[in-house]
């Protein structure tokens, strides 16, 4: 059950510290898309992440990782002007072999999602520093929906409560 837990927990990606991840010797910043980056009914980010993400890009390499379809995923990171994987089915090691691929230090990747089933479980799989965040929106994509009713009992196991934010 501890593979569900984040190493930080944060309201959303505009409340973490960057700079620490950075003094961590992080490179690269992974953000899962839908409720983390964007709404699931939004096709363009708002001003305070596009600005966030651009800070970002001066520092590390920011990639999008998701399981939506590759259309989507690719219009919001043209917007952002950063790299992206669709299609992933997380919790897979899709992604690993992608960053295998492209010769990544796992040590230096962070990995920020709204969900513990899919984004947390993935990143302490592979072995990455693990972020999770409350999702932007109250609507999610249907089988997101399933994972929530999972994700509560998890927490409930792990003793984990929404709202009690914390960073290691």
């Amino acid at each position: 059950m501890e593979m569900f837990r984040p190493l930080m927990y944060k309201k959303s990606i505009l409340d973490i510290d960057y700079s620490s991840l950075k003094k961590r010797g992080i490179k690269i910043i992974i953000f899962d898309l839908d409720n983390t980056i964007v709404k699931v009914d939004e096709n363009i980010p708002s001003k305070e992440v596009i600005d966030l993400i651009n800070k970002l890009l001066k520092d590390f390499r920011v990639i999008i990782a998701s399981n939506n379809i590759n259309r989507r995923v690719k219009t919001v990171s043209e917007i952002l002007k950063c790299d992206y994987y669709a299609n992933l089915r997380k919790p897979t090691k899709k992604l690993k072999k992608m960053l295998e691929k492209d010769k990544v230090n796992f040590q230096e990747v962070c990995l920020i999602g709204d969900q513990m089933i899919t984004d947390i479980l993935l990143g302490n799989r592979i072995g990455v520093l693990t972020i999770l965040v409350d999702p932007l929106g109250k609507n999610d994509l249907k089988i997101t929906y399933f994972n929530r009713l999972i994700e509560k009992v998890i927490m409930k196991r792990i003793k984990f409560k929404k709202g009690e934010y914390y960073e290691k």
